[in-house]
Order: structure tokens, then C-alpha cells, then sequence
């Protein structure tokens, strides 16, 4: 059974858990190793959940677990970068309107004091990377590296390589700045890095499911981070990634959602409701 983000009420806790109790109002990402969330009913474990932002509906909540999670890790567990750090410096993100993208923005601008430099191909992802917050809009259908020097930036400290890695591995070994740091979430089929040895750059991959996938210590962290989130929302200082409620979950919606999503034209997030 697909899916992993949800939002909605706990039903039934197990006999050991104390973070949450029946009615609460959660949303979560859960486990690699147990989705389901386009059933009725799911059993997540309680140190991966978060109690819903209040100023927030179940499908506006639902878009926002797995993307932010990943955002939050890669900028302040991937990255050498604090909440509220005042490290100058610049940020490019790769398919900045995509999921992950939308949020990664809004963190960066929100609690860092970075320059973000984001990139989309159409001009309605291109506006809506603007209206997150970032600083500039680059084209990830031409070389990046160009357009980048054209913002009179030589140099970026920052990549969140988020989809294409591969494609933009080039673009990425010129633009990169000495001793620069570079973080992947995609699966490119091979990646080289010599290109990368000359300007002792870092580079690691970010994925939100590892913490579950081997029961890590700290497991309970994607619950507190969640918890962040919830709060900067209710701040207003973050703002749901959904662009579209597309209707119940049933298989002919999900088929056709998966199609958009899979076909490159989406943005933000596409979120299904109710059943």
C-alpha cells in the first residue's frame, strides 16, 4: 500500500505510548518500511509524529511531513548551518518549486541568514519560487553556472542538489565555492566526485527515512522537528506547499495524481482527501 504523508486524528495509541492520546490532531511522514497512508487507517511509530499546526486544515498539513523533514535535515543536519546562524553566504537550490523545494526555501529564508538562489524552467514555478522568499530565479534548463555569474555571484557555499544531480554535476564542480558543501537527495545512477577533489568540497546525501530505517537513537527528532514546524506555521512564518487539492482518495485519483507528479508539471504538492 503507497503512501507515507498524512495528516488526521489518532485513533487508537499502543500500550506504551506517551506522546499522544486518542482524538489528537497529527501529521507525519512515518517509515520507509511501512507506508500506507492512502488507507483509511495507519500504524506509525509515536517518535515519528507531530501534533497538526492548528492554523492549518488536515490536506494543507498533510502536504508538508516528508518534504519538510528532509528540508530541516539537510540544511541543519547535512549542512554546517544552525537555526538562526548568522553565517552570510549562498544558498542555490535545485528545483526550488518541486516538494522538498517550496519548503527548503522558506526554511532557509526564515532561519537562516543565507542568500537563496533557486531555479525553475516555467513561469509559473519560477513565481512561485519568488513568492517562497527566494532571493533569485534560475533557469535549470540552461547552464546554471552561467546564470549563476550573471547575478554577479562567483561563488555559491551552498547546493541542494534535489533532483537532476547528475545532469547539473558539471554546472555544480564550477559554481561551487572552495571548500564548499553540497547535499543530494536524488538517485542519480552514478555520480562522479573527483571533479569536486580540487576545491575540497563536501558532499553527502540527505534522506528523511533513515533515522526509521535504522532505528537510530535519535529516532524522536523527526517528531521534534515537526514540532518546529507545526510552530513556524503557526507563526506564520512558514506557509503550506499544497498547490492542489485533488479530490478523494480512490485509485482513479491516485492514478492520475502519480501521472502529473511523475510527469514533471506539478509543483508544490498535490495532496488527496478523504475517501
Amino acid at each position: 500500500m503507497l503512501g507515507w504523508d498524512a495528516a488526521g486524528v489518532v485513533d487508537k495509541v499502543g500500550a506504551e505510548v506517551t506522546l499522544f492520546r486518542a482524538g489528537d490532531a497529527v501529521f507525519y511522514a512515518g517509515a520507509l518500511t511501512r507506508p500506507g497512508t492512502n488507507a483509511e487507517q495507519h500504524l506509525v511509530d509515536e517518535r515519528l509524529v507531530g501534533s497538526k499546526p492548528k492554523s492549518l486544515d488536515f490536506a494543507e498539513a498533510a502536504a508538508l511531513p516528508l518534504t519538510s523533514i528532509t528540508a530541516w535535515e539537510l540544511i541543519f543536519a547535512r549542512l554546517p548551518l544552525q537555526r538562526a546562524d548568522s553565517t552570510r553566504g549562498t544558498l542555490l537550490v535545485i528545483n526550488g518549486a518541486g516538494g522538498v523545494g517550496s519548503i527548503l526555501i522558506q526554511l532557509a529564508r526564515r532561519l537562516t541568514d543565507l542568500t537563496v538562489i533557486a531555479t525553475a524552467s516555467r513561469p509559473e514555478t519560477a513565481a512561485w519560487a519568488k513568492h517562497l522568499g527566494a532571493h533569485h530565479v534560475v533557469d535549470h534548463s540552461r547552464p546554471l553556472d552561467h546564470q549563476v555569474r550573471a547575478l554577479d555571484i562567483e561563488y555559491v557555499q551552498y547546493i541542494a542538489a534535489l533532483t537532476a544531480s547528475d545532469r547539473h554535476a558539471g554546472a555544480m564542480a564550477e559554481i561551487i565555492a572552495p571548500e564548499g558543501h553540497i547535499v543530494l537527495i536524488d538517485d542519480p545512477k552514478t555520480f562522479d566526485i573527483v571533479p569536486f577533489k580540487r576545491k575540497s568540497v563536501s558532499l553527502g546525501w540527505e534522506l528523511m527515512f533513515t533515522r526509521s530505517l535504522f532505528a537510530t537513537s535519535d529516532m524522536a527528532e523527526q517528531g521534534r522537528i515537526l514540532g518546529e514546524v507545526a510552530n513556524l506555521v503557526d507563526a506564520g512564518a512558514l506557509r503550506t506547499t499544497l498547490t492542489e487539492r485533488a479530490g478523494a482518495i480512490n485509485a482513479t485519483n491516485l492514478k492520475r495524481v502519480h501521472q502529473l507528479v511523475e510527469g514533471g508539471r506539478a509543483y508544490g504538492k498535490t495532496v488527496l482527501e478523504g475517501f
